[in-house]
């Protein structure tokens, strides 16, 4: 069985390299629309795959880091880069290009990694995240499936490379929440929600 959670955030970012001369060379942004699917062939204690209520937690903050930030390169021009990090509290610099297909990816790595540290207290069982559809407009979308998250021929996503902002950390719940995630600390879901 397959279910869906959907997150929303506003995002600015440049795409170097597309064919769009916008795009490519002017600061732009999108309200971005990101389905998270997860599957399994069990249901939990509470016939559940998955309790939404438990994604408002840390999936929520890593995602909710995107929004009202400035998706950064790491690849691009370093004044760039640091025009943008001294102008805007709410940055978060990427291995690769900002674009929906590389945003999907990115989403897809981080909670990947956050689900496989997650114990679980309500019988879930063989949880796996499936795919991350990443909209970028109303007619645009990329989805991202393991495959592709991990594939080296679409750039290496290590997770040592994705850097938030102060102020981006300093919103979550858990200011050591990418660090943990990082360094593989396990975590676990509260037995109620």
């Amino acid at each position: 069985m397959i279910i869906r959670k959907l997150f929303k955030f506003e995002n600015a970012h440049i795409v170097r390299g597309c064919s769009s001369k916008k795009c490519r060379e002017s600061l732009h942004g999108h309200s971005y629309k990101v389905e998270l699917l997860f599957e399994s062939n069990f249901l939990d204690n509470g016939q559940m795959v998955y309790d939404f209520g438990l994604m408002k937690q840390n999936m929520k903050a890593l995602i909710e880091s995107f929004d009202h930030s400035i998706a950064l390169w790491n690849g691009d021009e370093k004044e760039y880069i640091n025009a943008m990090k001294k102008y805007s509290l709410r940055w978060v610099e990427l291995p690769v290009s900002p674009s929906a297909e590389q945003f999907s990816r990115v989403i897809f790595v981080m909670i990947d990694k956050l689900l496989r540290l997650t114990t679980t207290l309500n019988g879930e069982k063989e949880v796996k995240l499936k795919s991350v559809i990443v909209h970028e407009t109303d007619t645009g979308y990329a989805q991202a499936f393991k495959e592709d998250a991990y594939s080296e021929n679409m750039g290496e996503i290590g997770l040592e490379k994705i850097i938030f902002s102060d102020e981006v950390i300093s919103e979550w719940a858990d200011c050591e929440l990418w660090k943990k995630i990082k360094k593989g600390v396990v975590f676990v879901n509260p037995k109620e929600v």
